[in-house]
């Protein structure tokens, strides 16, 4: 197996097979790659929901998302993401995923460590694949904090609510998602978060505070807490921190939902299929990092 890093976030990891166990030195590799460059891309993949899952579940346990829909079959932990429908016409996966820059799970007391996806199918036009995946590096973004602004947020902590990104991406044109029913909001009220937290794989800080969930900070007049949100959001947003990656079918696509936040870019049409596999790996073997 060779990890080739990028100029910059992320890396390519080549002469592997994920159809087959992978051994513990590998293994060990992918983990320190996977904090060191915050989004791994693995080319030229065949495997199905059971590989994908054996594959996430080396290093977490894989999460069951609340609203539960668009599952493999046998799979409720593998997602369906896909703008393409069956012959009756009914959506076969959710269409508008991650289309908003955020990280999952921040807004669960138990977060996120990673997400793994699978591409099957992707849009092209002329020539040109579409629905790219975007990333902003945490890492970076916290280093590059001007002092004043890491003085008052060190220490204090980020309401961080489900039903904002939810409630953003349900009122764009097209989208099929229902409001949260009374049980599913329950399941995920608003949680607290450290603005700058310990990564757990890196040991270095990283900025925790992205604009998908992140609604108020803690111990601020409702002013500065907008103030310095809408700062955050912009200074994150800063195209040196980016890095884009167009897929191509057997791609699978590992990234860091500690130390990156990503979007995806919905620049496809109806009639232009896309299907993608994905599970989400939770950061449950890294809560005693993680609470330090």
């Amino acid at each position: 197996m060779r990890i080739i890093p990028n100029n910059g976030t992320g890396a390519r990891v080549l002469d592997v097979d994920l159809s087959r166990p992978l051994g513990e030195a590998d293994f060990d590799a992918l983990v320190q790659a996977l904090g060191r460059h915050g989004v791994l891309h693995i080319p030229r993949q065949d495997i199905d929901a059971p590989a994908l899952s054996g594959f996430g579940s080396r290093f977490g346990t894989l999460e069951v998302n609340v609203a539960n829909m668009f599952h493999a079959p046998g799979h409720p932990e593998v997602m369906i993401l896909s703008n393409k429908r069956d012959a009756a016409g009914k959506p076969v996966g959710l269409g508008d995923a991650g289309q908003g820059w955020h990280t999952d799970m921040s807004y669960s007391s138990e977060i996120a460590l990673a997400n793994v996806l699978h591409a099957k199918e992707i849009p092209v036009r002329d020539g040109v694949p579409l629905g790219s995946t975007q990333f902003l590096d945490m890492h970076a973004a916290c280093a590059d904090l001007p002092p004043e602004i890491r003085a008052r947020i060190e220490g204090r902590r980020a309401l961080h609510d489900f039903e904002k990104f939810w409630d953003m991406v349900r009122v764009r044109p097209g989208s099929l998602r229902p409001p949260l029913t009374p049980e599913q909001r329950a399941k995920k009220p608003p949680v607290w978060q450290p603005i700058i937290r310990r990564h757990p794989i890196t040991g270095r800080d990283i900025l925790y505070c992205n604009p998908g969930y992140a609604t108020r900070i803690e111990g601020l007049e409702p002013a500065e807490s907008d103030a310095i949100l809408e700062f955050l959001f912009r200074h994150q947003m800063q195209r040196k921190y980016l890095y884009s990656h167009a897929w191509a079918p057997g791609d699978v696509l590992m990234w860091d939902n500690i130390g990156t936040i990503h979007n995806a870019v919905a620049d496809y049409a109806a009639d232009e299929p896309r299907y993608i596999l994905r599970v989400q790996v939770m950061a449950d073997r890294y809560a005693t990092e993680l609470a330090a």
